[in-house]
């Protein structure tokens, strides 16, 4: 089964730093762009970054922009977002998905483009 694994979610404290990670176990990552969403309590899965398959293409939505860095080692076989001056509003349940349709990050904000989706990881931000 092709499911990708999230993890690195932890609490920290507001300003704080975390870097998550999205392996593929089960298949190989080169020929894909990966995203990262993140889904709060009550709210809807929203887009937050993009990779493409070659990792030159990086896309950010504007919430996190200046403050979160999409890479990939894809001899590792992983993606990473790594997350600097986190804010409460950064709490959620991230989740990494592979694009079926684009290697470039074309329309990438579009949910429906993405399966493979793991189990996510916690992120709280709190005092």
């Amino acid at each position: 089964q092709r499911q990708l694994v999230e993890s690195g979610g932890a609490l920290v404290q507001p300003g704080g730093s975390l870097r998550l990670s999205c392996a593929a176990p089960g298949f190989t990552l080169d020929d894909y762009a990966i995203a990262w969403f993140r889904q709060a309590p009550g709210k809807e899965r929203e887009a937050v970054s993009c990779v493409s398959s070659s990792g030159y293409i990086k896309d950010y939505d504007d919430s996190v922009k200046g403050r979160f860095t999409i890479s990939r080692d894809n001899a590792k076989n992983t993606v990473y977002l790594q997350m600097n001056s986190l804010k409460p509003e950064d709490t959620a349940i991230y989740y990494c998905g592979a694009d079926r349709s684009s290697m470039y990050c074309a329309y990438w904000k579009s949910l429906g483009r993405f399966d493979s989706w793991g189990q996510g990881t916690q992120v709280t931000v709190s005092s």
